[in-house]
Protein backbone atom coordinates (compact mmCIF):
# COMPACT_ATOMS: atom_id res chain seq x y z
CA UNK A 1 0.00 0.00 0.00
CA UNK A 2 1.04 3.67 -0.88
CA UNK A 3 -0.42 6.83 0.78
CA UNK A 4 0.74 9.65 -0.77
CA UNK A 5 0.16 13.32 0.36
CA UNK A 6 1.55 16.79 0.82
CA UNK A 7 1.56 19.70 2.36
CA UNK A 8 -2.38 20.76 2.14
CA UNK A 9 -2.28 16.61 4.08
CA UNK A 10 -4.76 15.98 1.48
CA UNK A 11 -4.07 12.09 0.44
CA UNK A 12 -4.67 9.25 -1.85
CA UNK A 13 -4.52 5.78 -1.07
CA UNK A 14 -3.12 3.32 -3.17
CA UNK A 15 -3.52 -0.40 -3.13
CA UNK A 16 -4.75 -1.12 0.22
CA UNK A 17 -3.59 -4.33 1.12
CA UNK A 18 -4.33 -3.94 4.87
CA UNK A 19 -6.26 -7.47 5.33
CA UNK A 20 -6.69 -7.45 9.15
CA UNK A 21 -7.57 -5.35 12.17
CA UNK A 22 -4.36 -5.03 12.73
CA UNK A 23 -3.00 -3.24 9.84
CA UNK A 24 -5.95 -1.34 9.53
CA UNK A 25 -5.45 -0.05 12.69
CA UNK A 26 -2.17 1.06 11.36
CA UNK A 27 -3.33 2.83 8.41
CA UNK A 28 -5.72 4.54 11.00
CA UNK A 29 -3.13 5.67 13.06
CA UNK A 30 -1.25 7.02 10.39
CA UNK A 31 -3.47 8.90 8.94
CA UNK A 32 -4.95 10.44 12.24
CA UNK A 33 -1.51 10.96 13.52
CA UNK A 34 -0.41 13.39 10.44
CA UNK A 35 -4.11 15.09 10.05
CA UNK A 36 -4.34 13.68 6.81
CA UNK A 37 -7.70 13.99 4.74
CA UNK A 38 -7.87 10.99 2.07
CA UNK A 39 -9.79 12.20 -0.98
CA UNK A 40 -8.64 9.22 -3.47
CA UNK A 41 -8.90 5.42 -3.34
CA UNK A 42 -6.66 3.76 -6.56
CA UNK A 43 -5.90 0.67 -7.30
CA UNK A 44 -3.00 -0.10 -9.67
CA UNK A 45 -4.76 -3.50 -10.39
CA UNK A 46 -6.78 -5.60 -8.50
CA UNK A 47 -5.58 -9.06 -6.92
CA UNK A 48 -6.38 -9.67 -4.12
CA UNK A 49 -3.01 -8.82 -1.96
CA UNK A 50 -3.54 -5.46 -3.27
CA UNK A 51 -7.28 -4.67 -2.35
CA UNK A 52 -7.88 -6.41 0.84
CA UNK A 53 -8.18 -3.35 2.22
CA UNK A 54 -10.61 -1.38 -0.17
CA UNK A 55 -14.07 -1.58 1.57
CA UNK A 56 -12.23 -0.53 4.99
CA UNK A 57 -10.65 2.52 3.10
CA UNK A 58 -13.47 3.21 0.99
CA UNK A 59 -16.02 3.14 4.19
CA UNK A 60 -14.13 4.59 6.81
CA UNK A 61 -12.99 7.73 5.06
CA UNK A 62 -16.37 8.14 2.37
CA UNK A 63 -14.36 7.45 -0.72
CA UNK A 64 -15.18 5.85 -4.44
CA UNK A 65 -13.07 3.27 -5.89
CA UNK A 66 -11.34 4.14 -9.13
CA UNK A 67 -9.52 1.47 -11.29
CA UNK A 68 -8.95 0.75 -14.97
CA UNK A 69 -12.18 -0.97 -16.36
CA UNK A 70 -10.30 -3.71 -18.12
CA UNK A 71 -9.11 -5.37 -14.41
CA UNK A 72 -13.31 -5.39 -13.07
CA UNK A 73 -13.02 -9.06 -14.04
CA UNK A 74 -9.98 -9.33 -11.58
CA UNK A 75 -12.21 -7.34 -8.75
CA UNK A 76 -15.13 -9.54 -9.42
CA UNK A 77 -13.29 -12.93 -8.63
CA UNK A 78 -12.24 -11.24 -5.37
CA UNK A 79 -14.74 -13.37 -3.42
CA UNK A 80 -13.90 -16.68 -5.14
CA UNK A 81 -10.28 -16.38 -4.94
CA UNK A 82 -10.00 -15.39 -0.95
CA UNK A 83 -12.45 -18.26 -1.01
CA UNK A 84 -10.32 -20.74 -2.99
CA UNK A 85 -7.16 -19.94 -0.55
CA UNK A 86 -9.53 -20.01 2.72
CA UNK A 87 -9.58 -16.11 3.35
CA UNK A 88 -11.82 -14.30 4.82
CA UNK A 89 -12.42 -11.04 3.46
CA UNK A 90 -14.32 -7.91 3.37
CA UNK A 91 -16.19 -7.97 -0.54
CA UNK A 92 -14.65 -5.21 -2.22
CA UNK A 93 -17.06 -2.06 -3.63
CA UNK A 94 -17.22 -1.66 -6.73
CA UNK A 95 -15.50 1.21 -8.78
CA UNK A 96 -17.02 4.40 -9.49
CA UNK A 97 -14.49 5.30 -11.91
CA UNK A 98 -12.44 3.84 -14.54
CA UNK A 99 -9.04 5.29 -14.90
CA UNK A 100 -7.61 5.26 -18.47
CA UNK A 101 -4.28 6.48 -19.92
CA UNK A 102 -3.39 10.06 -19.80
CA UNK A 103 -6.09 10.70 -17.03
CA UNK A 104 -4.44 13.13 -14.34
CA UNK A 105 -5.37 12.45 -10.97
CA UNK A 106 -5.40 15.72 -8.93
CA UNK A 107 -5.01 16.23 -5.01
CA UNK A 108 -3.88 19.31 -2.63
CA UNK A 109 -0.92 21.01 -4.89
CA UNK A 110 -0.15 17.39 -6.27
CA UNK A 111 -0.91 15.58 -9.64
CA UNK A 112 -0.38 11.81 -10.46
CA UNK A 113 -0.80 11.14 -14.45
CA UNK A 114 -1.49 7.38 -15.78
CA UNK A 115 0.13 4.84 -17.89
CA UNK A 116 -1.95 1.90 -19.30
CA UNK A 117 0.22 -0.94 -18.51
CA UNK A 118 -0.95 -4.20 -18.53
CA UNK A 119 0.58 -8.00 -18.25
CA UNK A 120 0.93 -9.03 -15.04
CA UNK A 121 -3.11 -8.47 -15.29
CA UNK A 122 -5.19 -7.02 -17.79
CA UNK A 123 -6.32 -3.63 -16.33
CA UNK A 124 -2.85 -3.01 -14.43
CA UNK A 125 -2.27 1.33 -14.57
CA UNK A 126 0.90 2.69 -13.34
CA UNK A 127 0.70 6.28 -11.92
CA UNK A 128 3.50 8.74 -12.08
CA UNK A 129 4.33 12.27 -11.15
CA UNK A 130 7.39 13.76 -13.86
CA UNK A 131 8.24 16.20 -12.03
CA UNK A 132 9.40 14.28 -8.61
CA UNK A 133 10.16 11.08 -10.70
CA UNK A 134 8.72 9.07 -9.27
CA UNK A 135 5.72 6.01 -10.32
CA UNK A 136 3.68 3.67 -8.24
CA UNK A 137 3.95 0.48 -10.33
CA UNK A 138 1.89 -1.99 -9.18
CA UNK A 139 3.06 -5.56 -9.86
CA UNK A 140 4.30 -4.25 -13.22
CA UNK A 141 8.36 -3.97 -12.21
CA UNK A 142 10.21 -4.82 -9.35
CA UNK A 143 13.99 -4.65 -8.09
CA UNK A 144 15.27 -7.10 -10.36
CA UNK A 145 11.83 -8.95 -11.36
CA UNK A 146 8.75 -8.35 -13.16
CA UNK A 147 5.11 -9.05 -12.17
CA UNK A 148 4.28 -12.52 -13.07
CA UNK A 149 2.05 -13.45 -15.94
CA UNK A 150 0.71 -16.91 -14.94
CA UNK A 151 -2.04 -15.58 -13.68
CA UNK A 152 -5.84 -15.00 -15.82
CA UNK A 153 -4.92 -12.47 -17.92
CA UNK A 154 -1.74 -11.76 -17.60
CA UNK A 155 0.61 -11.75 -20.58
CA UNK A 156 4.58 -12.19 -20.54
CA UNK A 157 4.87 -10.22 -23.84
CA UNK A 158 2.39 -7.61 -23.21
CA UNK A 159 4.43 -6.84 -19.94
CA UNK A 160 7.55 -6.75 -21.73
CA UNK A 161 6.60 -4.85 -24.11
CA UNK A 162 5.05 -2.04 -21.86
CA UNK A 163 7.83 -1.75 -19.54
CA UNK A 164 10.26 -1.32 -22.20
CA UNK A 165 7.86 1.16 -24.70
CA UNK A 166 6.10 3.04 -21.68
CA UNK A 167 8.06 3.04 -18.12
CA UNK A 168 11.47 3.53 -20.15
CA UNK A 169 11.47 6.21 -21.76
CA UNK A 170 10.13 8.32 -18.31
CA UNK A 171 14.02 8.44 -17.76
CA UNK A 172 17.16 6.59 -16.00
CA UNK A 173 16.52 8.79 -12.77
CA UNK A 174 13.15 7.41 -12.55
CA UNK A 175 12.27 5.75 -8.93
CA UNK A 176 9.89 2.86 -9.20
CA UNK A 177 7.92 1.98 -6.14
CA UNK A 178 6.67 -1.55 -6.90
CA UNK A 179 3.94 -3.72 -5.16
CA UNK A 180 6.76 -5.79 -3.56
CA UNK A 181 9.75 -5.37 -2.37
CA UNK A 182 12.58 -2.17 -2.61
CA UNK A 183 12.86 0.85 -4.54
CA UNK A 184 14.54 0.96 -7.94
CA UNK A 185 15.11 3.10 -10.63
CA UNK A 186 14.51 2.81 -14.48
CA UNK A 187 18.26 2.67 -15.14
CA UNK A 188 18.95 0.18 -12.58
CA UNK A 189 16.56 -2.05 -14.29
CA UNK A 190 17.39 -1.20 -17.65
CA UNK A 191 20.80 -2.47 -16.74
CA UNK A 192 20.46 -5.50 -14.56
CA UNK A 193 17.12 -6.76 -14.51
CA UNK A 194 17.45 -10.06 -16.40
CA UNK A 195 14.23 -10.01 -17.85
CA UNK A 196 14.84 -6.85 -19.10
CA UNK A 197 18.47 -6.99 -20.60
Amino acid sequence: MYLLFDETKECVIIDPGCYDDKERAILSKFISDNALKPVKLLNTHCHLDHIFGNRFVAEKYDLKLEINKKDLPVLDSFKKTCDLYGMNCDPSPQPSVYLEEGDIIEFGNSTLEILFTPGHSPGSITFYNTEQKFMIAGDVLFYGSIGRTDLPGGSHETLINNIKTKLFPLGDDFKVYSGHGQMTTIGFEKKNNPFLT
